[in-house]
């Protein structure tokens, strides 16, 4: 099983990037998250999709900015961020699972480095 996450990288504050993770070796039907782990701080929950895409959740703090989706056929799940502030700068990380917690996913890719400037 492996996930690769990519699409991170350097933009203004107010700016847009699109991360993406492709998973393989596994059967696409369960559901995905993004997590994010700014320097210093602890891995926090960004944005979750249920394995059809019908159900999302988000933190409050990325909640009408971020936007996660998923292609079942090519095996990808999308974070569309846009609107970003500094604050959203950290290494972002894609897995396997459910829910709000670190603890109900389980498998995890390598992480892709968002940095906004101000």
């Amino acid at each position: 099983v492996q996930l690769q996450a990519y699409g991170g990288g350097l933009v203004q504050a107010g700016g847009s990037l699109r991360l993406s993770c492709a998973a393989s070796g596994l059967i696409f039907s369960s559901g995905m998250g993004w997590f994010r782990q700014a320097p210093g701080k602890e891995r926090e929950f960004v944005a979750t999709i249920n394995w059809s895409g019908s159900l999302t959740d988000y933190v409050d703090s990325v909640k009408g900015r971020f936007a996660i989706s998923r292609d079942n056929a090519k095996n990808t799940v999308h974070l569309q961020m846009n609107s970003l502030k500094p604050e959203d700068t950290a290494v972002y990380y894609c897995a396997t699972g459910t829910g709000r917690s670190a603890g109900g996913y389980n498998y995890w890719g390598q992480g892709t480095l968002v940095t906004v400037s101000s």
